[in-house]
């Protein structure tokens, strides 16, 4: 592999630095505001992710879209009685979520450190551009990137339109990633190679659940650091 690849790119959230536990954590405060009109139940959080899913085609992904979605599905499970006050803690913790420090993930400076002497390194993440730009200005870890593309989507063909941008042929091509559905099935169904680094906490829209889409040639590692064996 490393005889090939010219170019690797990485996800950001929950790849290069923590996001989905920023999520969880908030999801928990959301359910104590609701507390005040109902007794919460397990299915809360599934209703909370069908109002998501339904608005992503609006909104897009990232904090902005969740937080106008907490606020759309407290409407509708509170049959429209929350209270103003209440509806302003929840964009209070969308705020939060938006203010929140960038925490690099384990082993991923280094790891970045050691790749840039021999390759062409990337961002591919998808999501709010303003949020995932002062994201990535925040982290400390653009000097390593030579090029950040911010998409809406991670299809098969967005990831084809980021080569094509940048002059990129599939064989010199790495994808470095947490989610399966995101950063590894799409570029492998391009004809690229990947990497899946497993993250302990994922929403549940990157599951997959056909499992026949796995059949994919893709390598797995448990830590970004070993990434650097396989390639130097």
């Amino acid at each position: 592999m490393k005889n090939t690849v010219k170019i690797i790119a990485f996800d950001a959230d929950d790849t290069l630095w923590v996001n989905e536990p920023l999520f969880t954590r908030t999801r928990v405060q959301y359910e104590e505001i609701l507390s005040h009109y109902f007794e919460i139940t397990d299915s809360l959080e599934q209703e909370l992710y069908e109002t998501e899913r339904n608005n992503l085609k609006l909104f897009g992904y990232g904090i902005k879209g969740f937080m106008l979605s907490m606020i759309e599905s407290a409407l509708q499970l509170t049959n429209y009685k929350i209270s103003g006050m209440d509806i302003e803690s929840i964009i209070k913790l969308g705020k939060e979520m938006l203010r929140h420090p960038v925490e690099i993930l384990p082993g991923v400076e280094e790891t970045l450190k050691d790749l840039k002497e021999n390759y062409k390194l990337m961002v591919i993440t998808k999501g709010d551009l303003f949020d995932q730009e002062n994201k990535i200005a925040r982290s400390g870890l653009a000097e390593y990137f030579d090029v950040v593309e911010i998409l809406s989507e991670k299809t098969i063909e967005a990831y084809a339109d980021v080569l094509k941008r940048n002059n990129v042929h599939c064989d010199e091509f790495l994808m470095v990633g947490n989610s399966l559905r995101s950063d590894v099935l799409p570029v492998c169904e391009l004809g690229a190679l990947a990497v899946h680094v497993p993250f302990h906490d994922t929403w549940m829209h990157e599951n997959i659940v056909d499992e026949s889409l796995l059949d994919n040639h893709y390598i797995k590692i448990d830590e970004i650091k070993e990434l650097v064996p396989l390639l130097v």
